[in-house]
């Protein structure tokens, strides 16, 4: 089936048509990782973009590493020509570890570790470098973030009994100040985005991305597959909820979560977007679909809530029957729901898309499929750079 996309943005409500999304590239491969194999996702362009990765060696002085104490990374492709002064700063993704044993066992890949990292990673969608796959952002500068934290780079407090190290804040914050040294304290626009995990990290972390910048810097930030719920499952279990309780106590979060949050809702609350996305002061994107794949699989009806088995379909590839899609088309509207006061704010923009979907600005079958042309409906691409440069803004001045 096609997905559908509504996009609100300074011009209003637009319906936009897209492919059908899949899973992330980034949560594939923790799934793979998890399950005992390294398989990485093909690319139909065997010229893709790919990029090393560069170790922040002076993070270590800060406190600023890993799970298992080794330093963070990230992989860095430099703009050129007009997008030379541009920067597009992408987190990872790759969900969360919520107690000290599932924490220790991260520590044991490459989402816990920078010695156990890939040197390359392909930049595709948002991040490509081709004007055709990406026409408003392929010359900016690029950097994509890795994550060794487990927590949304949210943490900044340790294990030392388990010798676990919670500094996602810290390695954030040291990041930026390694690519500000690198020409990023130049930059005339920027945009800071992330997928999944890194989608959430991108709201917490929205803020603290526009304080690095002078009030002359166009600074924005979106986040893709990262507004999860805190929804009831099938079971009338909070999966997900329990999750994010583990991991707020087990990172101690409670200290680095917004205040503006704290001060009235409970910690576990504010690991919620929907708690937090109305108190982010910097213009913001929320790019999500509505029967988001992992929220399905992992917090509607994850396997713990269903011992018999009757989502299997629906849960692993969409095919669901009647009596599930009124369940998933309640969590859509729950969803809508939580976001009324968000769009209400010109600065921000939102595209929901209806596909069974996960992680869809870093795919370039979903960024910019090749559909947005004249005479064709726009794909996520285009409405992400509308808001991005105001450009509706613009043709109804």
């Amino acid at each position: 089936m096609n997905a559908i996309l509504w996009s609100w943005s300074l011009a209003g409500l637009v319906l936009l048509s897209i492919t059908d999304g899949v899973m992330g590239f980034d949560e594939m491969h923790l799934f793979n990782k998890i399950n005992g194999t390294t398989v990485f996702p093909k690319q139909d362009d065997a010229n893709v973009l790919m990029v090393g990765i560069t170790l922040v060696q002076a993070a270590a002085a800060k406190g600023a590493v890993c799970l298992d104490g080794s330093v963070p990374g990230y992989h860095l492709y430099r703009g050129y020509g007009s997008g030379a002064n541009n920067w597009i700063i992408q987190l990872q993704g790759g969900a969360w570890c919520d107690s000290v044993q599932n924490c220790e066992y991260r520590k044991k890949s490459g989402y816990g570790s920078s010695t156990l990292m890939e040197k390359v990673l392909a930049f595709t969608g948002i991040l490509s470098n081709k004007a055709a796959e990406n026409p408003d952002f392929y010359n900016w500068n690029k950097v994509k973030v890795r994550y060794c934290d487990g927590a949304s780079f949210g943490g900044d407090s340790e294990n030392k009994a388990a010798q676990l190290q919670f500094r996602g804040k810290r390695i954030f914050l040291a990041v930026m100040e390694d690519l500000m040294e690198k020409g990023m304290r130049q930059a005339k626009q920027a945009l800071l985005n992330g997928c999944s995990a890194g989608g959430l990290a991108s709201i917490l972390r929205c803020d603290d991305f526009k304080s690095l910048f002078p009030l002359t810097t166009k600074v924005k930030c979106m986040s893709d597959a990262g507004f999860f719920l805190d929804t009831v499952d099938i079971s009338g279990d909070r999966t997900l909820r329990r999750m994010y309780s583990g991991v707020v106590n087990t990172q101690g979060l409670q200290n680095t979560l917004p205040r503006t949050c704290t001060n009235h809702l409970d910690s576990t609350s504010c690991f919620f977007p929907q708690n937090i996305i109305n108190q982010v002061q910097t213009p913001l994107y929320i790019l999500n679909s509505a029967f988001d794949s992992w929220q399905i699989g992992n917090s509607i009806a994850p396997p713990s809530a269903d011992p018999s088995g009757s989502w299997n379909d629906c849960r692993v590839s969409f095919r669901c029957n009647d009596a599930q899609k009124k369940v998933l088309e309640g969590f859509r509207i729950s969803m809508l729901n939580a976001l009324k006061t968000f769009v209400t704010t010109r600065k921000n923009g939102l595209s929901i898309t209806s596909g069974w979907a996960h992680c869809q600005a870093e795919r370039q079958d979903s960024w910019f499929p090749g559909n947005s042309q004249a005479g064709k409906d726009k794909g996520i691409a285009v409405a992400v750079g509308d808001w991005y440069f105001e450009r509706a803004k613009k043709a109804t001045s």
